[in-house]
């Protein structure tokens, strides 16, 4: 997306703010022969995109609006008729005057250069809201990306409930056969059984509704797999520094538009004069003379200055709301980035002592169970077992965190913009 002043094309503002400031590598996040990445459904979420046509529409008004601003009043062409169809001596044709003039009103102020420095910011603010939009788009389409990996993933905690299941039932079969459990301790482990094929084609669908919800993104269907190995990745590198992104571009765009309209409503307080010339005829004798005139309004009452101070108040919002949302966005980066590096902790912790910790546990309970001698009930081992799917299920819960709480980062970094604008280069 590029835009137009003056009949020669300028480069997009993110093009100037971002280069050399951080990039994206894309190639870390190309596509997986084994399953959609994240950049292959962002690619095609960002083609597809049925907005684009209304944001080049703005940009459009907006263009069209720098080409209208620049140009002058129209000159007026008129003709008056004095001392026609009067009384008394003024009542004969020939005693009528006849004037052809040509009248031009004359800006002054710098009305022409305010209103095109105010189109021009216009324009800048319409890149900007493209800019917002398309992230905002892409972020739905990282969310629903990971929203499908952490739904796949929960199948596969699904499937591990129901091999322990069928484990405890074959067990308890054999227990029950050598009438060491009694009959309902068999009953019990074909209920779980059931309960976990249940939850393992709700599982199933509900992994299915995500990639449904995200092929929605590109128009396609939910038959395609997905790249897997990023979720279980953790990328918690300290964020670059930061400039001013597409976010705060658009508030100071906002911000230029209010200064511009500020020295425009300042000229506007500027009266403009009327020049007048022409060519008089006179009806008596024939002759013909020249006359000019002018008119300039006095500005006794009206001189502007409520639309002024409307203009300077309205800047000094766009500079608040500039400042602060500088401050909240550093804050939601903090934020963000505690609760992740939090989360984290806790995965660790998790794999270096639930999980290995539970495991001994399973091995132990279920090597008594088996035995027999009643050192071990069928509750317990369920027990066991469910604390270990239990720690996996958290671990997962944790992933699935931290990768959204990622997804804000982004898009607060603005870090799939490069993409976009590779896009816009085709």
């Amino acid at each position: 997306m590029s835009i137009q002043s003056g009949g020669r094309r300028v480069a997009p503002l993110r093009a100037v703010l971002f280069a050399g400031a951080f990039s994206l590598d894309l190639g870390s996040v190309a596509f997986a022969a084994d399953g959609l990445s994240l950049r292959d459904a962002l690619m095609r979420a960002a083609a597809f995109d049925p907005s684009v046509p209304a944001t080049q529409a703005r940009l459009d008004a907006a263009e069209a609006g720098l080409r209208q601003v620049g140009v002058r009043p129209n000159p007026t062409v008129g003709v008056d008729l004095e001392n026609f169809a009067g009384t008394g001596s003024a009542s004969l044709l020939d005693r009528s005057e006849t004037t052809l003039y040509y009248q031009q009103t004359l800006e002054r102020g710098g009305k022409r250069e305010a209103r095109t420095d105010v189109a021009r910011a216009e324009i800048t603010l319409a890149v900007s809201r493209g800019d917002v939009r398309a992230l905002d788009l892409l972020a739905q389409v990282q969310t629903a990306w990971i929203e499908a990996l952490a739904s796949q993933a929960q199948v596969s905690v699904a499937e591990q409930r129901l091999e322990i299941a069928l484990r405890l039932e074959r067990d308890v079969g054999r227990r029950v056969a050598a009438a060491r459990d009694p009959l309902f301790t068999g009953e019990r482990a074909r209920t779980a059984v059931a309960q976990a094929r249940i939850d393992l084609d709700q599982a199933r669908e509900a992994a299915r509704n995500a990639r449904a919800a995200l092929a929605a993104y590109w128009g396609g269907s939910s038959d395609f797999t997905l790249d897997t190995p990023p979720f279980f990745t953790l990328d918690l590198t300290a964020p670059p520094p930061l400039g001013n992104t597409p976010d705060l571009l658009l508030l100071v765009a906002d911000r230029d538009v209010a200064s511009a309209r500020i020295q425009l409503e300042r000229s506007r307080s500027v009266q403009d004069p009327t020049l007048r010339g022409g060519v008089r005829y006179f009806g008596d004798g024939n002759e013909a003379a020249f006359v000019v005139g002018g008119s300039i309004p006095l500005g006794r009452y009206d001189t502007n200055k409520g639309a002024i101070e409307q203009a300077q108040a309205l800047r000094v919002a766009a500079e608040r709301d500039l400042d602060a949302a500088r401050i909240e966005r550093e804050r939601e980066i903090a934020r963000l980035t505690a609760r992740r590096s939090a989360a984290a902790s806790e995965i660790a912790r998790i794999d270096a002592e639930v999980l290995p910790s539970a495991d001994r546990a399973v091995r132990l309970v279920r090597d008594g169970f088996n035995q027999g001698g009643g050192a071990f009930t069928y509750m317990e081992v369920v027990e066991a077992e469910r604390a270990i799917i239990d720690a996996r299920a958290r671990r997962l819960d944790l992933l699935r965190s931290i990768h959204l709480d990622g997804v804000r980062l982004d898009r607060i970094l603005a870090r799939h913009l490069p993409l976009i604008a590779r896009l816009e280069a085709r």
